[in-house]
């Protein structure tokens, strides 16, 4: 049995201070009902012994809160290549299930395992549902994946070949997060929230840290990102402050988020100088369905970190997308569509200085737009 050191990490509330130990199932803040962060210090990431550890987000050791994986795939390590002179991609749709969301998923069965639940539950628009799912799969533990009726049919077959079990929701993104929060509740049960549970987070950052290692140490001017529920966003948050905290960069990277004119709540709270959104955002169709969220509950947190770093919002229509799609296809990447908003956003908004895109998953998990 996994036993938890008093001094290690603890979930806390950012709203209120409520604090739990993160051996118990309570997946959210049970007086706010809001998500935890985690109150866990790292030690700074010696640059210089890295080149002979694992080749995976594992390698970075001393800033992640678990340690001594089982369930590992080889996630991590992803290329960096040159688009421009200026702009550079990260090739995260190279990971074990496709998409960046391995970097979280892995952390959240590792954790799962460990604590050994009746079962795992997770809502995801797909890709965060099928990197649980696999991940779930390696760690033996019985996985329910709980899924929009809209869900592209090629997520749909991936969750399923790892073998969890499907639950598809009537209506959107919104509906089917409030359905896998009600069964959260059950005992025995562990949610594996890609946006409630702050370990996700830890594991996002891993993005920025290999960022920084491939550029020797040094961080680019601008990190582009997609923005939905803000699970990268929020990762690259933390890694910027632990690196800069440990004085291994000088200045943090401006943090530029990206969402779709069709569904944009973030967007337009930064834009009207809000600290929490103004409204959900009405259900829109929109070829990138991965960020169409209406109602993110880490808002607050988002804004706050685009503008702690001098970043700002972008916004991208639906034919720049699909030009950005055939654009990188062209390029030799074939992107999903959620995956080329960063791109989209680039192209028509240009920034001074060097900056990353992430790519976040394959083409082949929706096909061509």
């Amino acid at each position: 049995m996994l036993v938890f050191m008093t001094n290690g990490p603890a979930y806390v509330c950012p709203q209120c201070g409520a604090r739990s130990s993160v051996s118990g199932l309570t997946w959210c803040c049970p007086t706010c009902r809001g998500p935890w962060d985690l109150d866990f210090a790292p030690a700074p990431v010696p640059l210089a012994s890295l080149a002979g550890r694992v080749g995976s987000l594992w390698r970075y050791a001393e800033a992640l809160p678990l340690t001594g994986p089982s369930v590992s795939l080889g996630e991590g390590r992803t290329p960096l290549v040159a688009l421009t002179d200026t702009v550079s991609a990260k090739l995260d749709f190279l990971m074990p299930t496709l998409s960046f969301k391995d970097r979280g998923a892995v952390l959240l069965a590792e954790l799962a395992r460990r604590l050994a639940p009746r079962r795992v539950i997770a809502d995801s628009s797909g890709n965060a549902g099928t990197a649980v799912a696999a991940y779930c799969a390696r760690a033996g533990l019985d996985c329910v994946v709980y899924v929009p009726e809209a869900t592209p049919p090629e997520k749909l077959e991936q969750i399923r070949a790892h073998g969890a079990r499907l639950v598809t929701v009537p209506g959107d993104r919104e509906a089917t997060a409030l359905a896998a929060r009600a069964a959260a509740d059950e005992p025995g049960t562990f949610y594996a929230s890609h946006v409630h549970n702050p370990y996700f987070l830890h594991g996002t950052k891993t993005y920025v840290y290999e960022l920084w290692e491939d550029l020797g140490g040094r961080r680019p001017d601008t990190l582009v990102v997609p923005v939905g529920n803000g699970t990268l966003l929020l990762g690259a948050a933390l890694a910027t402050a632990e690196l800069y905290a440990h004085g291994l960069i000088e200045t943090r990277p401006a943090l530029v988020a990206v969402q779709t004119e069709a569904v944009s709540p973030l967007a337009e709270a930064f834009r009207a100088g809000a600290d929490d959104l103004l409204s959900p955002a009405p259900t829109v169709p929109t070829l990138a369905e991965g960020i169409a969220i209406p109602n993110p509950p880490r808002a607050r947190q988002v804004l706050a970190a685009v503008r702690e770093t001098g970043g700002t919002f972008l916004t991208v229509t639906e034919d720049q997308i699909r030009a950005a799609q055939r654009d990188l296809a062209a390029r030799g990447l074939f992107v999903e569509a959620t995956g080329v908003a960063c791109w989209a956003a680039v192209g028509a908004a240009p920034r001074e200085g060097t900056a990353v895109v992430p790519l976040c998953g394959a083409g082949l998990k929706t096909g061509a737009v």
